[in-house]
């Protein structure tokens, strides 16, 4: 088995999540637990907002890992992938970026237009748009007017383990908003999401992230 070292902490909750998601793939299919190199970054990180912080905190952390044995990086959270163009280019050992495992679960279910939700920086930046468009995938975007209180519910709450009827109902609403603007599949694109949200609770299929992106650790970890 390849050695993955995991970047997590933003937050805790989805991490866990991670980790149990990838050691039971793992176990599944071969009766073994993986090895696996994790560090927790604080999340008052990517609270702050200085990018310039955060691609240099990211940089230090996968350098830790590779120099510690690490043979790829995954970084366990949709947001900070915004950090992959700054980082990547200087290690010698691969990011599974979270986008990347995305298409590929889309494309395997035919999607080719995809909703968004997610942080601020996740549904205003281009670090997901742009590698879904490489796989000629259109992304959808919630309206302009929304975007403040779809970021305040996942920095205020679900980082926060609050995982409210209010909430799971505000989100269920810009699934319907976003079907209504052509989606055919909705991208839970914060790794607290799908522990708010459950495919029971909508008839629009969603793609979440965090389990996506722990079977795609989890091949790497293989070699598949």
């Amino acid at each position: 088995m390849k050695l993955l070292g995991l970047i997590g902490g933003t937050s805790y909750h989805s991490t866990i999540e991670y980790y149990r998601l990838i050691n039971e793939m793992i176990t599944e299919k071969t009766g073994s637990n993986p090895t696996l190199l994790m560090y927790s970054v604080n999340i008052t990180l990517m609270r702050e907002k200085y990018i310039e912080e955060i691609r240099r905190k990211y940089l230090e952390i996968s350098l830790l890992l590779k120099n510690a044995g690490a043979e790829g990086i995954l970084i366990c959270a949709n947001t900070p992938h915004m950090v992959y163009d700054f980082v990547q280019p200087k290690l010698d050992i691969p990011i599974l970026h979270i986008a990347e495992a995305t298409a590929a679960a889309s494309k395997s279910q035919g999607f080719t237009k995809l909703g968004l939700l997610g942080t601020l920086p996740t549904i205003t930046g281009d670090f997901i748009p742009s590698i879904l468009k490489e796989n000629e995938i259109d992304t959808i975007l919630p309206d302009k007017e929304d975007h403040s209180e779809i970021h305040r519910y996942i920095s205020e709450e679900l980082t926060q383990g609050k995982f409210s009827a209010e909430a799971k109902n505000y989100y269920l609403h810009q699934i319907a908003k976003l079907k209504n603007k052509g989606a055919e599949a909705v991208i839970l694109g914060c790794t607290e999401l799908p522990m708010l949200i459950k495919q029971n609770d909508t008839e629009v299929p969603t793609l979440d992230t965090t389990k996506i992106h722990a079977n795609y650790a989890a091949d790497f970890i293989l070699g598949q």
